[in-house]
């Protein structure tokens, strides 16, 4: 359901190339609008694709005329710099490479006017990830319209699916929102993925009566007494408490899981996935702590088997761990530092009579 609705946004990125071509870009004789997409990791790729096949077509209101991301990074042990996943499919779609804009900052004085060049009659935001000064508000006369996925005005913010997969909601969706200048006024990657594509096909449906001016007339303010807040993830939350319950771990797991680094995080930014301390006690009694990532799980009201309340037990394929509630988190898949991803069973074999504790 769209939300046509003013919420502040957080994103910007980029540093700039300035061409004769991005200033013909906007004065070119065409009909079509000019439309400037901003966006960077994997989940806005694929809106940017819907908007440049819809730009295609015979009887399209709209062109993409340029693109706004995130500088290249450095990637995987080569450090080798890479383009972010927007860049690059705009290169492999054979967008002209001097009209991807990536500067550093989205209020730097050269990028706002290489901008104001394109003359963008609308630009577009989906998981760009910063602040977007006045000054680049101002430029496109129909708006800045942001691909938010949530139900505005809940899981306003930066990690909206993380945060309802943490609350453990059953439902939520997508919105449209304009951008104006207040916070967000205006497992994991599947659920991305599902909701930014729900969002490409509502920003088609309604691109008509935006680059019209009619959307704004019916765009309906949100309801600030209804807001929930869904701020940035930070990496203390990804270490696991057992005196919880196992359904909140669990969902922990699901919105900090590790492929969540390489759907919306910048590829740079070492997010260390979910987290747990454990006590190997060796065969002479001797604890020693042991850190592991916890990759899946499944979460258990209650434990079928039984240890002395601290200890870690193997069933199926899965260590039990008990938690708080006497319920018990089944951890499926797990890491060791510098180790390769590997199944409980694998690891529990590993073991050879060694016993596993929780950390106290």
């Amino acid at each position: 359901m769209a939300r046509c609705s003013p919420p502040l946004l957080r994103r910007l990125f980029c540093r700039a190339a300035k061409s004769a071509s991005a200033a013909g870009a906007g004065a070119g004789g065409t009909s079509k609008k000019n439309i400037v997409f901003l966006g960077s990791p994997q989940v806005a790729a694929s809106v940017l694709e819907t908007l440049l096949v819809a730009s295609e077509s015979p009887d399209s209101s709209f062109q993409v005329s340029a693109v706004v991301t995130q500088p290249p990074a450095a990637k995987n042990r080569g450090r080798k710099l890479m383009p972010s996943a927007v860049a690059q499919l705009a290169l492999d779609r054979g967008f002209p490479g001097d009209l991807i804009f990536t500067p550093e900052r989205a209020g730097e004085e050269a990028f706002l006017s290489d901008l104001k060049e394109v003359r963008p009659e609308l630009c577009i935001t989906a998981a760009y990830g910063n602040i977007l000064p006045q000054r680049f508000l101002d430029i496109p006369p129909y708006g800045t319209v942001n691909i938010h996925p949530s139900l505005l005005p809940l899981y306003r913010g930066a990690a909206p699916v993380q945060r309802a997969l943490q609350d453990g909601v059953e439902e939520t969706g997508v919105s449209l929102a304009y951008t104006v200048r207040a916070l967000d006024a205006g497992p994991a990657p599947e659920l991305l993925a599902i909701l930014f594509n729900l969002g490409s096909k509502l920003l088609l449906h309604e691109l008509p009566s935006i680059l019209d001016g009619t959307a704004k007339e019916k765009a309906k303010p949100q309801d600030d007494s209804k807001i929930t807040h869904a701020p940035k993830l930070n990496s203390d939350e990804s270490w696991l408490s057992f005196n919880q319950e196992a359904k909140l771990l669990h969902n922990k797991v699901s919105y900090l899981f590790p492929a969540y680094s390489s759907m919306l995080l910048p590829t740079n930014s070492g997010w260390p996935g979910t987290r747990a301390k454990l006590q190997l006690v060796n065969q002479n009694g001797e604890p020693d702590v042991l850190e592991i990532k916890v990759i899946s799980t499944k979460a258990c009201a209650s434990c079928d088997k039984t240890g002395d309340g601290n200890e870690v037990l193997f069933s199926g394929n899965s260590l039990l761990i008990p938690c708080g509630g006497s319920s018990c988190l089944e951890v499926v898949e797990l890491q060791l530092p510098g180790k390769k991803v590997t199944t409980a069973r694998d690891f529990w074999n590993g073991l050879r009579g060694q016993r596993l504790l929780k950390s106290p």
